[in-house]
């Protein structure tokens, strides 16, 4: 039963590590401490010593782990190019190695443009040195199968470079003459003879694989571009749509504060003009009482005469 807990509490750590190598290196290390911290509290010491021991990659591995994250069909078919390409190397001829590194150079850095178009969406642009440390790991994986895998996984920390074993743009040397085989040997001629087009015919295979493969990922790299432009044209209209409306909203805010300006003066010169009508109906007021006064006055000094 503690075999299935801990494989039970194995599950998170991994999709711990998985979100940390494709966050951007700049939150790495509070990201990290935030979920070993969340581990340690609950209780899964062996979680947060896993967690706090991730190193940081660089912005190049980051970039490359991005990529293996975020475009899996074209990663895929790029894993599936390797192992063609790989096994080509094996048995082509000089002329087939020279067209496969072409088609392999190409591929490269087609793949490594999206990852650094990958990463500056994500708010990271990648130098001139960053973006060769990713195609040196994208020439690592189609040259080693340990390459390929570490890469596949997602959780690169630094750049990986091809093998010395296997230079990017050599083809091996052309075999040895061999002697003339006597009549005695003709029946082991005649195997080398099938054995040789056997090679040929797997070469072939392997060929047409590779540039299988290869067409593919062109194919994915184009539609990925043709909707990144879309995306870019729709947010390029968008961000007019939205100048165009806060225009119209400040032009609105404008003649709203007009609005209100000339109300409060109406406001003002209303109130103004009921203390003006007040005061003029108490000077009346006034004005008529002392009339009736001089009136009654008059009257009394009338009277008094006669």
């Amino acid at each position: 039963m503690q075999r299935e807990g801990g494989d039970h509490d194995a599950e998170p750590v991994e999709s711990v590590l998985d979100e940390l190598y494709t966050a951007p290196p700049s939150g790495f290390v509070a990201l990290r401490e935030e979920h070993a911290k969340a581990a340690r509290t609950a209780g899964r010491k062996e979680d947060a010593r896993r967690i706090h021991a991730a190193r940081r990659p660089t912005l190049a591995a980051w970039a490359a782990n991005l990529l293996a994250r975020s475009r899996p069909e074209e990663s895929r078919r790029f894993l599936d190019l390797g192992q063609a390409l790989r096994e080509a190397y094996r048995t082509l001829d000089a002329d087939g190695l020279k067209e496969l590194s072409a088609q392999r150079r190409s591929i490269v850095s087609a793949l490594s443009r999206q990852a650094a178009l990958l990463a500056r969406e994500a708010g990271h642009r990648l130098s001139e040195a960053a973006q060769r440390e990713v195609e040196s790991t994208l020439q690592a994986v189609l040259t080693d199968p340990d390459a390929a895998a570490r890469w596949a996984g997602g959780r690169l920390e630094g750049s990986l470079t091809p093998p010395s074993e296997f230079p990017p743009d050599t083809v091996p040397a052309e075999p040895a003459p061999r002697e003339r085989p006597s009549r005695a040997r003709t029946p082991a001629a005649g195997r080398a003879k099938d054995e040789l087009a056997e090679r040929r015919r797997k070469r072939q295979q392997d060929v047409a694989r590779a540039e299988q493969a290869a067409e593919q990922a062109e194919r994915q790299l184009r539609d990925r571009r043709a909707e990144h432009a879309d995306a870019d044209s729709a947010l390029r209209r968008t961000g007019d749509e939205l100048d165009r409306a806060r225009g119209e909203v400040s032009s609105a805010e404008r003649r709203l504060r007009q609005a209100r300006q000339r109300l409060e003066r109406a406001e003002r010169e209303r109130r103004e003009s009921q203390e003006r009508e007040h005061s003029a109906a108490d000077a009346l007021d006034r004005a008529a009482h002392e009339a009736r006064e001089a009136a009654r006055q008059a009257d009394r000094l009338a009277g008094r005469v006669e």
